[in-house]
């Protein structure tokens, strides 16, 4: 039976020939579908090692690190692991930048078999508690500096058994060591890192000892990684991407970058931490054997440095990122034509600052389109004639999407009208952990429904509106905050925008934009209204306006509407 004809999934629309239509703007040397080896995510790095020992796997303050040099070393960090109890069905939580330790821990575990849990190192001690709780992990790798958020968890009783820390302090020049040292005694004290039967520093805790048992790993069951995700949907909740997961989406994007293996190199500046930088910053470069060029946090003329230096190819961004680069460049112009293309995703990228970073020569600049429950990229613009700004592009190879009714969810909706996004392919998640009812309600019938509002053309290409959960209702019309907020932020001295609705007992809600202005002007409200008055419909235009110095955002730089809708709600 057809898995779309069955009420558990989305039921297709009367004309067939819109099924995959996307197929056709493919570049013609991009395979509509790709042969994924059955191994686990472990074998990126043994295969890229196997293959060039010799070649820089990742590079760091100026220095590289082979492929063979990872490969030996973190099959003596999984003896160190296995003796210390990482095993299949346990997990290993990861609390780092993106430092060579991160790819060492990160390999290790899956060599055990264990799951990797990834945690932010923007978290709190009290939520790094709860997600070690929640998933019952007992170990964690993570940087000297970090320690204090993971320490009162080994402490207090919960299943944390053990602590790994690496350092920066030996990585970095003489001046900033001992600065880095200085801020380390200031979090941590003398006394709390020493090691014992419970803490471990890296180096000393690997050994020397690459024998290993080797335990049997079922790639398309077995979890890899456990990502905690807020999202702006509900509760908090933990996504499982199995080794299948991640291993199809590797190969997925290598096949879209047309790249031979080995050629050129990969920024990775976006946390590991994330399933974005994870996937397109690192295990893109292992199954490509490309080196990945390191950087523990995101720094404007440090990124600009490594690019150039190394020539780098690939870049993986996000909005602000490329527009932190632009004021940047504004101060000291660079020739970027040997980037190929640089990848943004997350959020969508301003035309304006576009324009502005396509003045430094850069080959080209692609949007896409992922979620973590999607390992997680599930969209690109093709790279070459066939991109198309503003759109998220076409599903990857394998990988199917559909416009469903918002409504119900089970009805196909045909180009052109706005309905939620639905995907289905190999890097689509396993479920939530230990969340039986959240799973179901994200996957259906084989298909993961996203929460986000979509279009797609008659070409295929797919735009994202909105967030689900974002839809404003005004007086029985819907309006989606991004249309808004491209009206608003097109004001001269509006720098950001973000819309969200507020109670109303009359309507419902209202529209209210929040605002920054750009660096000097001053927003005169009046001439603002009536710019949305010309550029908005009735129902659309805020009706009110906050003028805020600053809006909250995540890692990633994403606006977090969510942050914003509480604070606008009533008092009780």
């Amino acid at each position: 039976m057809d898995p779309l004809s069955i009420e558990t999934g989305p039921r297709r629309a009367a004309e067939p020939l819109w099924h995959r239509v996307w197929l056709d703007a493919y570049p013609c040397d991009v395979p509509s579908s790709i042969p994924y080896p059955c191994v686990p995510v472990s074998a990126l790095l043994e295969m890229a090692a196997r293959r060039f020992p010799d070649r820089a796997g990742c590079t760091i303050y100026s220095r590289s690190v082979k492929f063979g040099t990872l490969a030996r070393r973190a099959h003596r960090l999984a003896r160190a692991l296995w003796d210390i109890g990482a095993r299949p069905g346990r997990r290993v939580a990861m609390l780092m930048p993106n430092i060579p330790e991160y790819i060492l821990a990160l390999q290790a575990t899956w060599l055990t078999g264990a799951t990797v849990l990834q945690l932010s190192p923007l978290m709190v001690a009290e939520e790094i508690r709860k997600w070690l709780e929640a998933t019952d992990c007992h170990i964690i790798c993570t940087l000297d500096l970090l320690a204090p958020l993971a320490l009162p968890s080994l402490t207090h009783g919960g299943p944390l058994e053990h602590i790994v820390v690496a350092s920066l302090s030996n990585r970095i020049g003489a001046m900033k060591s001992w600065l880095y040292r200085l801020e380390r005694l200031r979090r941590t004290g003398p006394f709390k890192l020493r090691e014992n039967g419970h803490i471990h520093h890296f180096e000393h805790f690997m050994g020397r000892d690459t024998e290993h048992p080797t335990p049997r790993v079922l790639p398309d069951e077995d979890v890899a990684l456990m990502s905690p995700t807020g999202g702006t949907t509900a509760s908090p909740k933990v996504v499982m991407l199995t080794h299948r997961n991640l291993v199809a989406n590797a190969f997925q994007l290598g096949a879209w970058s047309r790249e031979e293996d080995g050629n050129g190199g990969i920024l990775a500046m976006l946390p590991f931490f994330h399933a974005y930088g994870l996937t397109v910053g690192l295990l893109t470069g292992l199954a490509k054997a490309a080196t990945v060029h390191l950087h523990p946090r995101f720094e404007t003329k440090a990124c600009l440095d490594i690019m150039c230096r190394y020539r780098t190819e690939m870049v993986p961004a996000v909005p602000a990122m490329i527009n932190a680069l632009n004021k940047e460049l504004k101060k000291e112009p660079r020739d970027l034509s040997f980037v190929r293309v640089v990848v943004s995703g997350a959020s969508a990228l301003d035309k304006a600052v576009r324009a502005e970073f396509d003045k430094y020569h850069v080959q080209n600049v692609v949007e896409g389109y992922g979620l973590s429950e999607a390992s997680p990229v599930t969209h690109v613009n093709p790279i070459g004639d066939g991109n198309r700004p503003g759109t998220i592009g076409l599903p990857l190879p394998d990988t199917e999407a559909r416009i469903m009714d918002e409504a119900t969810g089970m009805e196909e909706l045909p180009p052109g009208p706005v309905g939620e996004l639905v995907v289905r392919g190999p890097q689509v998640m396993k479920g939530y952990y230990n969340n039986p009812s959240e799973t179901a309600r994200a996957l259906r019938g084989g298909w993961l429904y996203t929460g986000d509002l979509a279009r797609r053309d008659r070409d295929g290409y797919f735009t994202i509106v909105d967030r689900k959960k974002d839809i404003i209702k005004t007086s029985g019309f819907l309006v989606f905050p991004a249309e808004v907020e491209e009206v608003v932020a097109s004001f001269p001295s509006v720098a950001e925008a973000a819309v969200i609705g507020v109670p109303d007992a009359e309507r419902g809600e209202v529209v209210k934009a929040i605002v920054v202005p750009r660096d000097g002007a001053r927003i005169n409200l009046s001439a603002l209204e009536a710019h949305c008055l010309e550029h908005l419909g009735k129902h659309k235009r805020p009706r009110q306006i906050e003028i805020v110095r600053e809006l909250p955002k995540n890692f990633l730089g994403k606006v977090q509407r969510r942050r914003l809708r509480e604070a606008n709600q009533p008092v009780k």
